[in-house]
Parts: C-alpha cells; sequence; structure tokens
C-alpha cells in the first residue's frame, strides 16, 4: 500500500475556476516527488487539497489516500489528528507563516502538546532538539520570527513540520526568497531528514533544475493537470511534452555556450482556470501543435517505459516523441535545433559562436572562421602573402598595399588617407570612416587558400 495514492483529483473554486483537474499520483515511503509548473498551473492548490486546508466553497472531488485512509471522506476530528501527526505541510513564505507575536519555540511546541505527545516541559525540551536538528542552536527557542534571517525561519518552518514525526511532508517552495548558499543548505537538510525518517517528501518549486537535484520522480502540471510524470533526471534532460520540454529550456546549462548565447523562454501565460481553452490547454502557446490539438485533449501516455508518461499527441502514436517546446514538425527549430536535440543542444555541426548562413547582423560568409575571417585570413586579417607589415589589397578594415611599407597606405582604402593635393582637413571622397573592401558583409573577410604563414 502506499504512503499517498491521488486519483482523478479535482478541485473548483467559487466562481467556477478549475484549479486542478483530474490529478493522478503516487507517492511511497522515503520516496520524493517534485511537483513543478509557473505560477497559477494548481500546485499549492493541490498541496492545501491534501490537508483539507481549502478556503470554504472549494469543491472536492476523487480519492486522496493517505495510508489507505480518504481524507475527504474523514470527520473533522480525525482529520485534526491526521494533521502534524500523520502529514505535515511547510507552507510557502516563513515569515508570513509564523506568528510574529508568539516566540518560536512557543509554535513548535504548540502541535506536540495538541497531539498529547509530551507536557510543557517536554515539549518545549523536543522543540529545543528539533532546532538543534535542522542546524539551529536550541537557545534560539526563546527568539522571534523577526529576529532570524530568512533562511533560519524555514529551518523552523522544516523545525515545526517535523514536530509529531509525520510520515508524509508537503514542501510548498520551501527555498523560495532564499540566496542560492542557503538553498542548498535546506535542499541538503530536507535530503538527509528524508533519508533518516523513510518519511515521504512531496515537494513543490518553479525551479526544474532543483527538482531534478533533489526528488526522485517529478510531476510537471499545467492548467490544474499533470502533463507529464516520470524519472526526475529523464525528465528534466529529456522531457516528452513540450511545455516540460520549455521549462527546462529555460534553465541556462553552466558552461554550456550554446544556453548563454541563446537563451530561450516560453510566451504568453497559463490560461485563466475560469476559461480554459478548448481541447488541448496548451495548444495556444504550443510551437509543435497540431490541428487536433485545439479540438482534442490529450491524456497521459506511456513515453518510453510504463513509469514515464506524458499528455501530447506526438507520444505513444507514432509521433517524435523527442519533439519538445522548441522543436519543430519536420527539420531544425526557429533558433536551429533540430527535433531530437535536448535543451541546450544546436544543430549538428553548428558552433557555439558561429550561425547559418542567412542569420542577420552578425552573418559571416559561408567558409568564414567562427570569428569571422576568411580561410585565408591569419589573425590580424593578413593575406597569405603579406609581409609583418603588409596587408592584401582588399582585406580587413585597415587594408595595407601589398607593396606598401609599415607605415604606408594604400590610396584608395585607408578611412584617414588625404590625396597627394589634399588639404589637412580635406579627405579623399568615397571613403568611409570604416570601409572594407567592396563585396564584403560587414564581419567578412576575403576567401581565398589556406594561410601559409
Amino acid at each position: 500500500m502506499s504512503l499517498l495514492e491521488v486519483r482523478d483529483l479535482t478541485v473548483t473554486y467559487a466562481g467556477g475556476a478549475a484549479a486542478v483537474r483530474g490529478v493522478d499520483l503516487r507517492l511511497e515511503a522515503g520516496q520524493k516527488l517534485g511537483i513543478a509548473g509557473e505560477s497559477g498551473c494548481g500546485k499549492s492548490t493541490l498541496a492545501l487539497a491534501l490537508l483539507r486546508l481549502l478556503p470554504a466553497g472549494a469543491r472536492v472531488g476523487g480519492e486522496i489516500l493517505l495510508d489507505g485512509e480518504d481524507v475527504p471522506a474523514m470527520k473533522w476530528g480525525r482529520v485534526r489528528a491526521v494533521r502534524w501527526a500523520g502529514a505535515s505541510i511547510v507552507f510557502q513564505g516563513a515569515m508570513h507563516s509564523l506568528n510574529p507575536v508568539h516566540r518560536i519555540g512557543d509554535q513548535i511546541a504548540e502541535p506536540i502538546l495538541l497531539h498529547g505527545r509530551a507536557t510543557a516541559a517536554g515539549a518545549r525540551k523536543r522543540a529545543g532538539e528539533l532546532l538543534e536538528q535542522v542546524g539551529l542552536p536550541a537557545a534560539r527557542a526563546s527568539a522571534y520570527p523577526h529576529e532570524l534571517s530568512g533562511g533560519q525561519r524555514q529551518r523552523v518552518m522544516i523545525a515545526m513540520a517535523l514536530a509529531c514525526d509525520p510520515r508524509l511532508i508537503i514542501a510548498d517552495e520551501p527555498t523560495t526568497a532564499l540566496d542560492v548558499m542557503i538553498q542548498a543548505q535546506i535542499l541538503r537538510l530536507i535530503e538527509q531528514l528524508v533519508a533518516d525518517q523513510e518519511v515521504g517528501l512531496m515537494m513543490i518549486s518553479h525551479d526544474l533544475a532543483v527538482l531534478a537535484d533533489t526528488c526522485d520522480r517529478l510531476a510537471v502540471m499545467y492548467a490544474g493537470r499533470v502533463v507529464e510524470e516520470g524519472p526526475a533526471a529523464q525528465v528534466y534532460e529529456d522531457a516528452r511534452h513540450p511545455y516540460a520540454r520549455a521549462l527546462s529550456a529555460a534553465f541556462p546549462r553552466i558552461g554550456d555556450p550554446s544556453s548563454r548565447f541563446a537563451p530561450r523562454g516560453l510566451p504568453g501565460d497559463p490560461p485563466d482556470p475560469s476559461a480554459l481553452p478548448d481541447g488541448c490547454t496548451f495548444h495556444p502557446r504550443c510551437p509543435v501543435a497540431l490541428d487536433s490539438c485545439a479540438v482534442e485533449d490529450q491524456p497521459l501516455r506511456e513515453a518510453g517505459t510504463a513509469a514515464w508518461r506524458a499528455a501530447c499527441v506526438r507520444v505513444g502514436r507514432g509521433g517524435s516523441e523527442g519533439a519538445g517546446a522548441d522543436g519543430r514538425r519536420e527539420g531544425a527549430g526557429a533558433d536551429g535545433w533540430s527535433k531530437d536535440t535536448g535543451p541546450a543542444q544546436r544543430r549538428e555541426g553548428t558552433e557555439s559562436d558561429q550561425r547559418p548562413e542567412d542569420t542577420g547582423p552578425d552573418q559571416r560568409s559561408e567558409d568564414a572562421s567562427p570569428d569571422g575571417r576568411g580561410e585565408d585570413a591569419s589573425p590580424d586579417g593578413r593575406g597569405e602573402d603579406a609581409g609583418p607589415g603588409h596587408r592584401r589589397e582588399d582585406a580587413g578594415p585597415g587594408p595595407r598595399r601589398e607593396d606598401a611599407g609599415p607605415a604606408q597606405r594604400h590610396e584608395d582604402t585607408v578611412p584617414d588617407q588625404r590625396s597627394e593635393h589634399a588639404s589637412p582637413a580635406q579627405r579623399r571622397q568615397g571613403t568611409g570612416p570604416d570601409q572594407r573592401s567592396e563585396d564584403a558583409e560587414p564581419d567578412q573577410r576575403r576567401e581565398g587558400p589556406p594561410t601559409a604563414r
């Protein structure tokens, strides 16, 4: 029996906003499940629905089985017993979740006392132990929330979630507004606690890279639905749904020049939950959508293995499963990707700073080297038989005559050259300040035989 099993969960707010639509998830003890997606995709609503923390007026359908018990069918007394003891939540924004007029030790001890786990003295001692468990001195139990840093407050929230030894922890954006060093410390702390206590972890975040590094499995949500679910590393590196692939491509890879020089985003916003488009809800933003996507919604299908599913028409029907949000139907995408390349890859044979033949202002000649010189150009733009002070007649911006000396320039090519009889303030007519040879592009040198220096 799974620790948590969600079957066809739906949540509709008063007014008709369908925040969660038919979500199916499963989490085992000791497993870490990541939930990713943009703001407004239903992630936090899903987390609140698991413990019946939604506002009045919200309609919940489906099943939420926690250790085999259906949470929506529980009586309120049983729900209170399950909260904190059976499952706990680390709320988004620790400063807004902690009571500013109570000491943090009293706030940690409160659920312990409510569940009758210890006396008042025992609860205070347990609060100190929990603070030390999350890397804070026990003496900080007497501090108020405003006396702690953002990372320390987040640790207090984690300590509070562990107060009654729950079997399931739901962490809603636990690293929001924290610097990267504190984020790394919080994530390592969560991983260690899961490993030591064999609890199940559901972690919600916008950061796909963080979830891929922390979690075992990853579910990507869009417009209230899970559009892809599978092993975290595989979904991050080779997502099958166009939306999941776009999220992955939005994060630059350290050491990958292609993602640094060509950052990509996803245009548009998630749809309004109260006015969802027909068919696949992602089709208005999808660069690889088919005509059928506008009228037919797609169920989750196997994407290579039974443990990997994606809700895309191109998955499981002989379509190009590797085609992602930046791929195109056949051939390369808008920035030169082929349909099977990953988020950080470019078309085969294209160097990181080299562009295709017909690109814009940075156009280079067909046989140009990466820095824009022709094959026969040496690093300083001289021709093959030019001496140290000589340049070819129609070479780069400052060409010199083949027989000219180091200080001698050609009559017709030098920007600053004056004619023989010109006055000091007079320039030769027709010579621009940055003149190059007649047929050269802005960054182009003359083609010719290989350099022989």
